[in-house]
């Protein structure tokens, strides 16, 4: 035998979660309360690491389109050329 529950209707959804807004915004606070931000010798540190990252990438990828450029602009048409 099948029992029919009521579903809650639109405005009954949209109330409930105005009402909860409150006690999730206190949650967020509490959180936010536990965390250890860094302080700033290692925000600086880090970011220094970020950087010399993202120049050692930018270094490899330009040495890669160098090679990649001489490799298939220049020498495999010579291969074909009769050179």
């Amino acid at each position: 035998m099948a029992v029919e529950v009521a579903r809650p209707n639109a405005a009954t959804r949209v109330g409930s979660f105005f009402r909860g807004l409150p006690a999730g915004w206190d949650n967020v606070r509490a959180e936010l309360r536990k965390v250890t931000w860094p302080d700033l010798p290692q925000i600086r540190q880090a970011t220094i690491g970020i950087i010399a990252v993202v120049l050692f990438v930018g270094a490899v990828i330009a040495l890669l389109d160098v090679a990649l450029q001489q490799i298939l602009v220049n020498w495999i048409p010579r291969l074909f050329s009769g050179r």
